[in-house]
């Protein structure tokens, strides 16, 4: 029940160092909520098209071949996030015997990155080369997450080397996420975007099914510093996919543009001043506070609350991105049949629902109270980052989109550490239970928030 809004991600697959979609153990609401794991805006010519070999711009290439290796590279690293998201909190928990509130500074270092350099990113990608950009963070990625099984088997692996790793992982996580605002744009046309993200999103949901069970069996037969190393060698083939991209063509402002410090409140503003980008926003920040308390306390609720096997942490995690792949599925015809505005706000209302359901979890048959929490937190979690990803991508003007998605990041996943740090400072006086239940409150806002809004009065948010 981890998974941030991109907001959108989903909830399984965002461990500690998970990417763009999100879990219990800690992708996506994107990805915390913030509906943009895999976020573009406008058409593909809108977005400034592709180049070819030679470098001359090109057509975009719609949902071609380019389209399947973008989502190929983005499926393989959400498989080893998914990964990652059980084997990294379990290493805290089992073998540095960490704290809950040692597993939040975990969850908070990688997160605390959309603070430092969220705003600015957005201005960031546009002055670099988008492709090269990609696949560099991808390869940084990797090195950070290969040095944790590195320092196991050394015997010299601490809660600081963790610490560090999710934080350089968060760095760069932060450029790639950006970047990945604006490249799906370029490779789809607008009409495709809804169907685009629901498959991306949907994929990334499969993958928080599978990714936590193979990790439960990979702890269990080879331990948890081992299965790091899936993560690490999904990060490569995602930075060897997206090299056989087109390039998109770069849109470097001239010298004689805005300063950094313009670029960026000028994203502020947009935000600010629209009448539902900007509630949208404010509920999708609660949901990712809400989210980062869970990739706190989700693991030790499961390991030393509820005392469940290394293979079953697995499973039960995995119950989330069961429920995002039902999301995904449904959201196209939920928005169909009854709006987007509505769907979003219908998924608001589930969210405290699901959140309040956890910590009445226990022991035994008691564990399936967990899982169907967990599932309806993932469900509605993917819907709302669905939703309110296309719906900015599609009045979001093209030459503002990187920044618009850098302002949304650095305001919703802004909260995640602090939503970690709260719910482990919690933990620490309240136990683990006491402290998920004060997370209840804080999801109530994200319906109220919504329905206090102009949204409340639309059908759909376009």
């Amino acid at each position: 029940m981890s998974g941030e809004v991109d907001a959108t991600g989903s909830v399984g697959a965002r461990g500690a160092l998970g990417a763009t979609a999100g879990g219990a153990a800690g992708s996506a609401v994107a990805a915390g909520v913030d509906a943009d794991a895999v976020a573009g805006a406008g058409t593909g010519a809108a977005a400034g098209g592709v180049e070819d070999g030679s470098g001359r711009e090109g057509p975009s290439v719609g949902g071609g071949s380019a389209f399947w290796r973008y989502w190929a590279a983005l499926t393989i690293s959400h498989a080893g996030d998914a990964v990652t998201a059980v084997a990294l909190p379990l290493i805290a928990l089992r073998g540095l015997h960490a704290t809950s509130l040692q597993v939040s500074l975990i969850t908070a270092a990688q997160y605390t990155a959309w603070i430092l350099i969220g705003l600015p990113a957005g201005v960031i990608v546009q002055r670099l080369p988008l492709r090269g950009t990609q696949v560099a963070m991808d390869v940084v990625r990797a090195i950070a997450i290969a040095s944790v099984p590195i320092a196991w088997v050394l015997d010299v692996l601490g809660l600081w080397q963790l610490v560090v790793v999710a934080f350089v992982v968060g760095l760069a996580s932060v450029v790639f996420d950006v970047g990945n605002s604006t490249l799906l744009p370029s490779i789809v046309s607008r009409e495709e975007l809804t169907s685009r993200n629901s498959l991306t999103s949907g994929s990334a949901a499969a993958t928080q099914l599978g990714g936590p069970s193979l990790a439960g069996v990979l702890v269990q037969l080879c331990g948890a510093a081992s299965g790091l190393l899936v993560d690490a060698i999904s990060y490569l083939l995602s930075a060897v996919l997206l090299r056989t991209l087109p390039r998109p063509a770069r849109q470097t402002p001239s010298d004689g543009g805005p300063s950094l410090r313009a670029r960026m409140a000028e994203g502020l503003r947009y935000v600010r001043r629209h009448p539902a980008i900007r509630p949208c926003v404010a509920a999708v920040t609660a949901v990712n506070f809400v989210c980062g308390a869970l990739m706190a306390l989700v693991p030790a609720l499961l390991v030393r609350t509820l005392h469940a096997p290394t293979a079953l942490v697995g499973v039960l995690i995995a119950t989330e991105g069961f429920g995002s792949l039902i999301g995904a599925a449904l959201t196209t015809r939920l928005v169909a049949r009854f709006g987007s505005a509505r769907t979003l706000i219908g998924a608001a209302l589930l969210t405290p629902v699901a959140v309040g359901c956890v910590p009445f979890a226990g022991h035994g048959l008691g564990l399936l109270v967990f899982a169907a929490a967990n599932a309806a937190f993932g469900a509605a979690v993917v819907v709302m980052s669905i939703v309110t990803r296309t719906h900015r991508q599609t009045v979001t003007p093209p030459e503002l989109l990187p920044r618009v998605m850098a302002t949304v990041r650095f305001v919703s996943w802004g909260a995640i550490p602090f939503g970690a740090l709260t719910a482990g400072l919690a933990a620490t006086w309240l136990g683990n239970r006491g402290a998920l239940g004060t997370m209840f409150g804080v999801a109530l806002l994200t319906p109220v928030v919504l329905g206090t809004s102009p949204i409340r009065r639309m059908r759909d948010l376009v």
